[in-house]
Formats: structure tokens, C-alpha cells, sequence
């Protein structure tokens, strides 16, 4: 099962057909400059890998964003994520530089709440960024959720967490 389309977008699982796209948002430096470094062409095919392992086990994961027209955008979904010690789902988003101010990261991750509500046994949903990533964090707004906490885990800085009940 798959988000359902948006005016804009459609949804469909990764591939490994998609590792040059992939290897390209990922290894972008203005789309991963939130995060602690851009991801290599193997680490890219081993992102594709862990969606393809959530699909199987969960029945979700990041999927592939695309224009109705098929011009590949981005990723968005949901993954389970660790925050503060606790599981907890996420809907997470990269969206290419081109793609961007667009507001199509909202609607895509609106979609992907819809879906969470619909599909998924969890009475919560956040989203997990870097504290000075404020596009990141708008998007999160625009689809219900509020900042809760700071998490924690890991070596990295803190990373703020916003939320919604589902």
C-alpha cells in the first residue's frame, strides 16, 4: 500500500533502479546540510536497501516522490526512530533543490500523516530534525505537529522533535 496521490505527487516504493537518483539527492550538499554528511553512492544503495527491509517488515517506509509526469523530486514516508530511548514513528522528507519552496515536502508529508492515520497502529507522529534546519521544521507545522522535545540520542547535537497525535 501507498499514500494515496496528491495534486501533485505520486508515491512508489525504491528501487535499486533508482540509485542514481538517490545517490544524487542524498549526495546533494545543500539538501543534506542538516546532517552530519552527504551520503555516498554506496551509502545511497544501502538507504534504498533499509526501505526495501521496511517495506517487507512494516508494510511502509521512504518512498520515491515523483511528479505526476514521473520527474523524480524526492523521498518522503515513514520510518521507526529512536527518540530518547523511546520508538517512535517518523515521517521524513528530502526533496531536491530544484523541487524546493515549492511546498511540495508538505504535501507529500501530509499525505504520508494521512497514511500513518489510516494504516499504522500508533497514536503518534513526529518529525526529527536539526534545531537550525527551520524549512524542515515548517514543514512539519503546516501538517498539525508542534515541537515537544529535544532528542537526545546519539553523538551528535540535540535535534528537535515536533508532533501530533494520530
Amino acid at each position: 500500500m501507498l499514500p494515496i496521490d496528491t495534486p501533485r505527487l505520486r508515491f512508489r516504493p525504491m528501487t535499486p533502479a533508482d540509485l542514481d537518483a538517490m545517490a544524487g539527492l542524498l549526495g546533494d550538499p545543500d539538501v543534506m546540510r542538516f546532517y552530519p554528511s552527504r551520503k555516498t553512492r554506496g551509502a545511497a544503495a544501502e538507504w534504498i536497501a533499509w526501505n526495501q527491509r521496511n517495506y517487507a517488515e512494516y508494510g511502509y517506509g521512504l518512498w520515491i516522490i515523483e511528479t505526476l509526469d514521473g520527474e523524480f523530486v524526492g523521498d518522503c514516508g515513514l520510518t521507526w526512530q529512536d527518540v530518547n530511548g523511546v520508538r517512535k514513528l517518523e515521517v521524513g522528507y528530502h526533496v531536491g533543490v530544484e523541487w524546493q519552496g515549492r511546498g511540495l515536502a508538505t504535501e507529500a508529508a501530509a499525505a504520508c500523516r494521512d497514511f500513518a492515520c489510516a494504516h499504522v497502529d500508533t497514536d503518534e507522529l513526529v518529525a526529527i530534525m536539526h534545531p537550525d534546519n527551520r524549512a524542515s521544521e515548517r514543514v512539519a507545522e503546516k501538517i498539525g505537529m508542534n515541537r515537544v522535545e529535544d532528542d537526545r540520542t546519539g553523538s551528535t547535537a540535540a535535534r528537535r522533535v515536533l508532533s501530533i497525535r494520530i
